[in-house]
């Protein structure tokens, strides 16, 4: 084969793998990731050993669980800003029911996860029914979470704050589910990190290999014509609104029965947190672009930035002021990759 030939051969192989590489939307995700770890593994000797790791990792996971279900709303295009006091609310319910009321902890449990499922699916039904833009819908639910946080706990048990959980029947039970440690060699690794993982796989599996995979594309990027092919516009957005409800009480429970304690102001903003993380992983704003995998590294990015400013000993301040210059840099580069992506995929062949 002459020199011309290879070229010519050679060309549009690798043309063809920058355009594939470029529409991952994990791609930019997993670069910075890589360059804050290798980053803080310089700077901190703390950051890189078995308990270092293992706390960046916990970190990362509990926002991890709640940016991949974020993400999957976002590629369905819609924003959930109730997420956070989500959180705070399961964990009051069942620290509620359990101490004050003497219910079986296992029901309360489910009758906080009954909750989540309630108030997600009110969100759905009310973006969908009424035409009112999510962010609007799941604001006006974040406060009324907020204030029922506030307020219930104060009239049920006096206090904002649940303790004691430790003395509940069947409390150690339920903590082996959502509050137990795992060692793996030298270093005790949260179960949280595992239902992270897990849910992960789950979501980048249904995104790319079911049906309902490509019904979340198709209502976040076209909704009017995938209303027109058939598509369960409706019972999708729904089910994207209870999902992130759900994570919301994982999280709740893996909050509440690591820390046996729970209080109002549990989650709240971290909404905020979960979106960025998705824009990270490579979301789009608009909706239809997106996936679990980019979501996890952007929760990863922030874990590792939290947890490295705290081994280094640096002002705590400085975390906010990343998580800005993360996000318009993450939007930044975004928009570049799909219109790389777009002009090498009109390229001639």
């Amino acid at each position: 084969m002459s020199t011309e030939t290879a070229a010519v051969t050679v060309g549009p192989a690798r043309a063809h793998l920058v355009t594939r590489l470029l529409r991952r939307p994990e791609v930019g995700a997993a670069v910075a990731a890589l360059v804050v770890f290798v980053f803080f593994a310089t700077v901190t000797e703390a950051f890189f050993t078995p308990g270092g790791i293992a706390t960046w990792l916990e970190s990362a996971s509990l926002f991890g669980i709640m940016a991949v279900a974020v993400a999957l709303l976002m590629i369905g295009g819609e924003f959930d800003l109730s997420t956070g006091t989500m959180v705070g609310s399961t964990g009051l319910i069942v620290g509620m029911l359990s101490t004050s009321s003497g219910l079986n902890i296992w029901l309360a449990v489910l009758l906080s996860l009954v909750f989540a499922l309630l108030v997600g699916a009110g969100n759905g039904l009310l973006v969908t029914r009424t035409g009112l833009p999510s962010f609007i819908v799941t604001l006006g639910t974040f406060f009324v979470l907020q204030g029922l946080n506030l307020a219930v706990p104060k009239v049920v048990i006096g206090q904002v704050a649940v303790q004691g959980m430790e003395d509940v029947p069947g409390f150690y039970d339920v903590r082996w589910l959502f509050g137990s440690v795992i060692q793996l060699g030298a270093a005790g690794l949260q179960i949280s990190i595992f239902w992270w993982l897990g849910l992960t796989a789950f979501a980048t599996w249904v995104l790319l290999r079911t049906r309902p995979g490509n019904w979340i594309f198709s209502v976040g990027g076209a909704p009017v014509s995938a209303r027109q092919t058939g598509v369960p516009v409706f019972r999708t957005k729904v089910g994207l609104f209870m999902t992130t409800a759900a994570a919301g009480w994982l999280v709740g429970m893996l909050s509440l029965f690591r820390t046996s304690t729970v209080q109002a102001s549990t989650g709240v903003n971290e909404e905020f947190i979960y979106i960025i993380c998705a824009v990270v992983g490579g979301c789009l704003l608009t909706g239809g672009f997106g996936s679990a995998i980019g979501a996890a590294l952007g929760a990863l990015i922030y874990g590792m930035t939290y947890q490295g400013i705290v081994f280094a000993q640096w002002d705590n301040n400085w975390l906010k002021a990343f998580l800005g210059v993360m996000l318009l840099g993450a939007v930044l580069v975004n928009t570049w990759v799909r219109r790389q992506a777009e002009a090498e995929r009109r390229k001639p062949a």
